[in-house]
């Protein structure tokens, strides 16, 4: 996988101000065609920024932005019929239905009126809204504007997407059709960019990720890549005492879990290799281990030792 002038998305050396205020100092970080890669950062970070400069609605102040090899600055035409956007907040014509927002936005980008309703219903049946089509959008929920909003963004059938906070408001069941639906469009050979602060839903359907601090992007990283790392494991066994010690005859340093209601012990492994091993070490010396699992997220466990690093 890789950007080429057919997908994907480059950025080098971007950067933006506003005012004295520098939002973007030079980030630097591709998004392969055919896959989800995670933008993570903390609140003012530069992500929102940084999406609207994809996107073409923002024009960056130095550097150079590729999106399925068209410059957005050069070609903002381009980049708009290659590029699906879905913001944080709906933004739409309140007293039109949810067909009428779909079929408008499909003409503007040049359906004819039948091939647009068509695609609008195919749409609103994907995103669970057909009973709502001849709803007004007023009427609808944050959750049911999400939807919305994802489907005014698939509505010319993008090869790019770019995504703010996409599962803001949604409910469980749609959090999973949500990253279903990633997954589906990311095998189909799409580029999809996802911007949330829901890491645990980002291990889930991410490929790869980005992450950003102070408008910089200051490590890129890929799931596997993040399986291997130094990480947390929380265990259970109907016994501590005999896990701490089966554990220190290891030469592993365990400490007892405060974050959770469930008792469990603490430990640090490098990666999913040594977990397996120090599991089938429980094992075999007669602990009786009932949970054993990383104790968080493997996107989170980056984004935790990246701000312990901070000065």
């Amino acid at each position: 996988m890789g950007t080429s002038e057919h997908g994907g998305i480059s950025a080098q050396g971007v950067t933006r101000s506003f005012g004295t205020v520098q939002a973007v100092r030079g980030m630097t970080f591709e998004a392969p065609q055919g896959a989800v890669t995670a933008l993570i950062g903390p609140n003012g970070s530069g992500k929102t920024t940084l999406l609207l400069m994809l996107a073409s609605l923002l024009a960056p102040d130095s550097g150079a932005i590729r999106i399925a090899g068209a410059d957005p600055v050069q070609d903002p035409l381009a980049v708009r019929r290659s590029v699906g956007w879905m913001p944080d907040t709906l933004g739409v014509w309140d007293s039109l239905t949810a067909a009428e927002i779909l079929v408008t936005m499909g003409k503007l980008y040049g359906m004819a009126p039948a091939a647009a309703a068509q695609r609008a219903g195919e749409l609103l049946a994907e995103v669970r809204l057909l009973d709502f089509a001849d709803k007004p959008a007023r009427v609808f929920s944050r959750g049911q504007q999400q939807r919305l909003s994802l489907a005014r963004a698939l509505i010319h059938d993008p090869a790019v997407l770019l995504l703010d906070e996409p599962a803001s408001g949604l409910d469980p069941g749609s959090r999973v059709e949500l990253r279903l639906l990633l997954r589906r469009l990311a095998s189909a050979g799409k580029t999809i960019l996802v911007s949330s602060h829901v890491l645990s839903e980002l291990d889930e359907m991410a490929d790869r990720a980005v992450f950003v601090s102070g408008g910089e992007t200051v490590k890129t990283q890929s799931l596997d890549d993040a399986g291997t790392q130094l990480r947390w494991y929380a265990v259970s066994a109907r016994n501590t005492g005999a896990l701490l010690r089966a554990l220190e005859a290891r030469g592993l340093a365990a400490s007892l879990g405060e974050e959770s209601r469930r008792s469990h012990v603490r430990v640090q492994l490098g990666g999913e290799e040594q977990a397996a091993e120090v599991l089938r070490h429980l094992v075999q010396s007669g602990v009786e281990v009932f949970a054993f699992a990383p104790a968080t997220g493997a996107l989170e466990e980056t984004y935790m030792s990246l701000e312990a690093e901070k000065p």
